[in-house]
């Protein structure tokens, strides 16, 4: 048997798309390992790599046998007492069974199980060998690949995300021979389109990276991107600057380029009057340029164009970049210059002519609900009401400008640049860019206070508005992003510190609404007739709905910075109103978890709470009331009873300033008096009397924890 060799897999194809283009390649090498797995090749299928370029996916396996192993195979047939009738002859299911396994009946073996006995055939059958199984393989993977829209070219019924035009499929030095979408592997790659346009021979899968470089490819995505951070990094040498890539430009300039080569370019100073937002949205997003900033992190004129090929005179391609950049820029400026002609104001009215949502109205009215809702916020934390109201009541009217409407990234920004330019207070025009934040995972909130206002009102109205017209997320589907609005929500009030009282901040929102959104999200009855709106019901259930929901998002948001789901449900279970309560007490009992006491006191909590349901479920009222001194018959229960008032009257200064750490840390000097107790006073005394006074105890002690979280939970 030969000795195992290295695989590679190469399908050639036209320019593949490069957003695309590392999902496609991860998802071919995941369908190529699996398949191998499956079948029981053995390979190092753990040291398996993807490559890929813009024409290309290919697939690198160390150490694959030539053949599987032998295959066991093993069917299970009738059952003994249903396959033979009286006589001890076969039935037809038995004779069947044989048949279908080649087989005569006496060739067939029995299982015996302790749930009966069983006819089955057991055959050892060679391994197939690699090159009988990898097209079958390879045609798999490609199936599974993420294509939403496949190709089809020439005269065939082959699909794929783009043509076609070479496979090489080799095993060591040996081709292994088979047909992929219609083409036949051989050992023939292809080169550079320009630099190498000869056919490109790879002697052995091993050699298949270095013949490729040789001809001018870079096949290893990551060895790419090294060369196109030196190649900037020699560029920005000649422009006197700091390039700026970051790794989403990076990533697509990888999967456009095979051999990249930076070229430093420049473009004319007049368009910097320009806000450099806007032209650097065009030089990464529309041509995949590195713009290039000063000392002082102000964009300047000049930029780092990466061509995909090694040119004899760059100087040519530097004048092409240049060319192609300028009537971008000068539909920018002309965007810029034209949209300073009309305040931002004026667009208010336009407003009303583009639909937010049917049932919810216009952005305009969309901008009246926010506007009130912040003009509520900011008088309650202490913000300028009417910076805040005006800043809302402007917040959507970049969207009805030129530059916003050329690029849409820049709403918000724009924004803010038109209200500096126009005239409005520097609070007004920062928050109408600001209250955006977070716009991404790992994006900051609002910095500026009138900004956090306005991002609070406008995610308010938004979970409030499409929740009350039935569109809330489900599965996968969040067309208008609520999770990522809850979350901002969430982060906004609890970075911010702003005390809020989240359900009644909803309750706000909701009583602002139309009635006709109110009724779009509710379910028709059996007969198809929308139901009477009851809106305050509506309005009870939403609100419900939409608290569950935000509180859904702080469980991930928390888990991410290391609290346990206990300690989260733990706090939960109390119902602060305000988001930075309750991240106050989330921190205070995560740091009481970490004292030694916390677990004996968190069993405590737990019988207490037992004890206090099964009495309240015996008598069917709550235990609770005061604790009556002249009932106690042991001293554990004075010293308990002793031991609280003190705690009571040592945390009642932290409790009223928030500090949940310094209450937990005094509670759990009670640890000594709470195991005294439990180990010396039997809780359901035969006397009434002092049995309802030690629950009147329990209960007490319960309510001092209770204060912070439900510790029972840890």
């Amino acid at each position: 048997m030969s000795q195992p060799k290295s695989l590679l897999i190469e399908l050639g194809t036209e320019e593949l798309p490069p957003k695309a283009l590392d999902e496609l390649s991860q998802a071919l090498l995941d369908g190529i390992v699996q398949g191998m797995g499956r079948r029981g090749i053995e390979a190092g299928l753990d040291l398996a790599r993807a490559y890929c370029t813009p024409r290309r996916l290919a697939v690198h396996v160390p150490a694959v046998a030539p053949t599987q192993p032998e295959q066991h195979l093993e069917r299970r047939g009738p059952a003994v007492n249903a396959a033979l009738d009286a006589q001890g002859q076969p039935s037809k299911a038995l004779l069947g069974f044989a048949q279908s396994c080649g087989v005569e009946v006496s060739e067939l073996e029995k299982l015996e199980t302790d749930k009966g006995a069983w006819f089955v055939f057991r055959a050892i059958k060679p391994g197939q060998s690699l090159a009988a199984l990898l097209p079958e393989i390879v045609e798999e993977a490609l199936k599974s690949l993420p294509v939403p829209r496949p190709m089809r070219w020439a005269d065939h019924d082959y699909a794929f995300v783009r043509p076609v035009h070479w496979l090489v499929m080799l095993h060591g030095a040996d081709i292994v021979d088979g047909e992929v979408l219609g083409i036949r592997s051989g050992r023939k790659s292809r080169g550079h389109r320009f630099m190498h346009p000869n056919p490109v021979h790879v002697s052995d899968a091993d050699g298949w990276l270095d013949a490729l470089r040789a001809a001018k490819v870079l096949a290893d995505p990551l060895e790419r991107r090294e060369r196109i951070r030196e190649e900037v990094g020699r560029a920005a040498v000649q422009t006197g600057g700091t390039p700026r890539l970051d790794d989403a430009l990076l990533d697509e300039i990888a999967n456009l380029t095979e051999w990249p080569a930076a070229i430093a370019c420049a473009f004319e100073p007049e368009f910097l009057a320009v806000p450099p937002e806007a032209l650097v949205t065009t030089m990464e997003t529309n041509q995949k340029f590195v713009p290039v900033f000063d000392a002082e992190g102000r964009l300047t004129e000049r930029f780092i164009g990466i061509a995909n090929i090694e040119s004899q005179d760059p100087a040519e391609i530097r004048k092409g970049y240049e060319r192609v950049i300028r009537p971008r820029f000068a539909d920018a400026k002309f965007f810029w210059d034209e949209d300073l002609k009309t305040p931002l104001a004026g667009y208010q009215e336009s407003l009303k002519n583009v639909t937010y949502q049917q049932a919810l109205g216009s952005l305009w009215d969309k901008s009246v609900r926010v506007a009130e809702l912040a003009r509520v916020i900011a008088a309650r934390v202490g913000v300028d009401a009417g910076a805040a109201t005006r800043a809302a009541s402007l917040g959507k009217c970049d969207l009805l400008t030129r530059m916003v409407g050329e690029f849409p990234e820049l709403q918000g920004v724009m924004g803010r640049y038109y209200a500096q330019r126009q005239g409005e207070g520097e609070a007004v025009a920062l928050a109408l860019d600001s209250y955006y934040q977070p716009r991404f995972a790992g994006d900051a909130i609002a910095g500026d206070t009138v900004g956090q206002v306005l991002a609070v009102a406008e995610r308010l109205d938004t979970l409030a508005g499409i929740f009350a017209v039935g569109m809330k997320p489900s599965g996968n589907r969040d067309p208008f992003a609520l999770r990522r609005a809850a979350l901002g929500l969430a982060r906004t009030l609890v970075e911010a510190g702003l005390e809020l009282d989240l359900r009644a901040s909803f309750a706000e929102a909701l009583e602002l609404l139309p009635e006709a959104a109110l009724a779009a999200g509710m379910k028709p009855d059996k007969d198809g007739k929308p139901p009477a709106l009851d809106a305050g019901a509506r309005r009870g259930a939403l609100l419900a709905e939409l608290s569950d929901f935000v509180f859904d998002r702080l469980r991930a948001y928390y888990a991410e910075k290391g609290f346990t789901a206990e300690q989260f449900e733990a706090v939960l279970a109390v119902g602060p109103a305000t988001l930075p309560d309750f991240d106050r007490r989330l921190r205070a009992v995560a740091e009481f978890g970490r004292r030694p006491e916390a677990i004996n006191l968190a069993a405590a909590n737990k019988r207490v709470a037992n004890i206090l349901r099964k009495a309240h479920e015996e008598t069917g009222a709550l235990p609770g009331g005061a604790v009556d001194p002249s009932c106690f018959e042991l001293p554990a229960e004075r010293e308990l009873a002793a031991a609280l008032d003190a705690a009571l009257a040592a945390t009642a200064g932290p409790r009223a300033d928030g500090d949940y750490t310094a209450v937990l840390a005094r509670l759990a000097q009670l640890q000594a008096p709470v195991d005294a107790f439990f180990d010396k006073v039997l809780v359901n005394a035969d006397d009434a009397r002092v049995r309802a006074n030690r629950l009147a105890l329990l209960a007490r002690l319960q309510a001092q924890f209770g204060a912070v979280a439900d510790i029972a939970r840890l």
